[in-house]
């Protein structure tokens, strides 16, 4: 088994498990439907094309910046008629940072990973108008599994936001794994295994999931010996002498 690394990162992102209608909200933290279907994509794969290899990857994330969720509002009219549609609600995570890993045949993942460094459909994060602010492909390992290629990958957040917790030298991350087939492990059921993006019939089953957290080093932490270094000489009185 092999494990191909992915870094989510952009302006805007929005990963609905159960968006419907004119209310299209967001999860937390990317989706597996949302990643295979970018994996997918970046194979040149047609919405209609078998998906069973992809969706038997097994998916797991980390939470390296969760970003602030916001919403917006669209209007728009019927194309032929030009009646006013119904105003809709679209909810984003804005300055979010996500490591996504699929696990599966070495084969596949080395297809996957070359597939995502020459993309056929450009790649996007949950919707067309999220595009990602950096390559998307990582790395390949090949000799740990998912929960350690996670654990084991530095962190990704922005130096704006490592710096906000430069009192931590090292910072716990949440990551979300899928369990295995099969296995009994407790955790959350979500309708989010892809069976076909055909967008006449699109399916989706249940997968479970467990959430826990790694602890990954702070590269822009204070060290001791700085926190104690004293504040410059400054006395704005001595431009006063003489007055």
């Amino acid at each position: 088994m092999s494990v191909l690394l992915l870094r989510l990162a952009g302006s805007l992102q929005s990963w609905g498990s159960a968006a419907r209608f004119a209310r299209r909200t967001t999860e937390s933290a990317p989706t597996k439907s949302g990643v295979i279907g970018l994996l997918a994509a970046a194979q040149g794969r047609d919405r209609g094309d078998d998906l069973t290899d992809l969706a038997a990857l097994r998916f797991g994330v980390r939470v390296d910046q969760p970003g602030t969720r916001i919403r917006d509002y669209q209007t728009a009219h019927h194309g032929d008629t030009d009646k006013s549609m119904p105003v809709s609600e679209r909810f984003y995570l804005s300055d979010a940072v996500f490591v996504a890993a699929v696990e599966g045949d070495g084969v596949l993942i080395d297809e996957l990973y070359r597939a995502l460094r020459a993309p056929a459909y450009l790649p996007y994060l949950g919707r067309r108008s999220c595009p990602p602010s950096k390559p998307v492909e990582l790395t390949v390992h090949m000799d740990v599994g998912l929960e350690g290629a996670l654990a084991g990958e530095r962190w990704h957040a922005a130096e704006w936001y490592q710096r906000r917790l430069r009192r931590e030298k090292t910072v716990a991350l949440e990551v979300i794994v899928e369990s295995r087939s099969g296995g009994d492990d407790p955790g959350d059921t979500l309708r989010d295994q892809p069976l076909s993006f055909d967008p006449r019939h699109r399916r989706y089953g249940l997968r479970t999931v467990r959430s826990t957290s790694v602890r990954v080093p702070n590269p822009l932490a204070r060290t001791v010996a700085a926190r104690r270094t004293p504040p410059p000489d400054h006395n704005p009185a001595t431009v006063l002498k003489g007055v």
